[in-house]
């Protein structure tokens, strides 16, 4: 087991919580959120401009279907088997690194008459660093923000994705269009090199958290019986990702679901706006809580996340369905109040690899409800299928709820 290394000083708590305004006073802070916001602009853009490159090339569905696949699929393995890099360097350095990975990766898949296989190698790639990235920039926001700042910081960097989720798709589609998916790439790239600008010039140097005694699959398969092992970091972790793992099983259906109810299938895109709108809402009104009100909202915020969805019951309109599934999304500020009992109960010298691990489960969690979603939508009507995801939902997110809170 590594050697942990000696704590850094405790950041001087906020007289007030002030919400995001408090985190990004912290010198170096409005670099890091900054170097987020265009990174993931790029990520975004890169998916939509190759889907596109990889169709115009094939004329194949699935193969530019592919690329969404390839953006989750490398989660895995970066999350399994490469987790320790954000534990054994400093975190600036990972987080530098990571980026121009990506900027590199991005930029070879402008090569001419490059195959579309290496274009989907080249994008897994970028996959494998992500959790890596994640999981890098979470460790140093733990170093320079107090325990009650940490989970606003966390909540800033989930609504900035939103946010970007929100806009990207649409203004890269129309950035295709004015100049072309080969030039979206190269401005792609450029935002990944903006970042690592950002976070090299201008954010404060963090300590890595453990010294490295083994390699780096083996520190990594380390820290995994590290969160796993400790039974209560176990229940908070797969909470965190069985929640959204039944809230985003809607997302799988709302092609589906628009079809059902007669409508042209683009509306679907209401269903994922409203969602991802309702999670910007829910994130920056939990952030103007006390931590003590955080913390007696999660069982009910993570009610909110799943009871929705069983109002499709009765097969409700787009604009219904759309503000249902805002709802839903406001509950995902259920994390504030997770992220600070995830805090206590962590090692410092494993914070890296935990959250690089609860980043690549994530999103392979969600991945798989998706996928469920839509094979029940085979069998059932849609709307019914989300019905019964809502409330599988409800029933196995509140038994894990309880016995995961019932001794915090």
């Amino acid at each position: 087991m590594p050697t942990p290394t000696p704590p850094t000083p405790t950041p001087a708590a906020p007289a007030r919580s002030a919400g995001y305004g408090a985190v990004l006073r912290v010198p170096g802070l409005r670099a890091i959120f900054f170097a987020h916001a265009v990174s993931m602009a790029g990520t975004v853009a890169a998916e939509v401009a190759l889907s596109i490159l990889v169709f115009e090339r094939t004329r194949s569905p699935l193969l530019s279907a592919l690329v969404l696949v390839c953006s989750f699929l490398p989660y895995a393995l970066g999350g399994v088997a490469l987790s320790s890099i954000a534990d054994r360097f400093p975190a600036r350095r990972v987080l530098v690194c990571c980026d121009l990975v990506s900027a590199t990766a991005i930029a070879a898949m402008l090569i001419p008459g490059m195959a579309v296989a290496t274009l989907l190698g080249l994008l897994l790639v970028t996959g494998t660093v992500a959790p890596i990235f994640a999981g890098a920039r979470a460790a140093s926001l733990a170093h320079l923000l107090h325990a009650e700042l940490f989970p606003t910081g966390r909540s800033l960097l989930r609504a900035i994705s939103q946010l970007t989720l929100l806009a990207g798709f649409a203004v890269g589609a129309i950035a295709v269009a004015a100049i072309g998916p080969t030039w979206l790439l190269g401005l792609d790239a450029g935002t990944f090199v903006a970042s690592a600008v950002l976070i090299g010039i201008g954010t404060p140097s963090t300590p890595r958290t453990a010294a490295p005694t083994r390699s780096t699959v083996r520190e990594s398969l380390a820290g995994l019986g590290y969160i796993f092992g400790n039974k209560r970091l176990r229940r908070l972790i797969v909470l965190s990702w069985i929640v959204p793992a039944f809230s985003s099983m809607p997302d799988g259906l709302a092609v589906a679901y628009t079809a059902q109810t007669g409508v042209a299938a683009s509306l679907a895109g209401a269903l994922f706006t409203g969602y991802a709108a309702g999670s910007i809402l829910g994130e920056l009104v939990a952030t103007r809580l006390a931590p003590s009100t955080r913390r007696r909202l999660v069982i009910p915020l993570i009610l909110v996340t799943q009871l929705p969805a069983i109002a499709f019951v009765t097969e409700p309109a787009i604009p219904v369905a759309a503000v249902l599934l805002a709802i839903s999304g406001c509950g995902y500020a259920f994390n504030q109040g997770i992220d600070p009992l995830i805090l206590v109960a962590s090692d410092p010298a494993y914070r890296g690899r935990l959250f690089t691990v609860q980043t690549s489960g994530l999103m392979a969690i969600q991945g798989v409800g998706i996928a469920l979603a839509g094979l029940l939508g085979t069998l059932i009507r849609p709307n019914l299928a989300i019905c019964v995801g809502g409330l599988v939902g409800t029933a196995t997110t509140m038994i894990l709820a309880r016995r995961t809170l019932s001794d915090s």
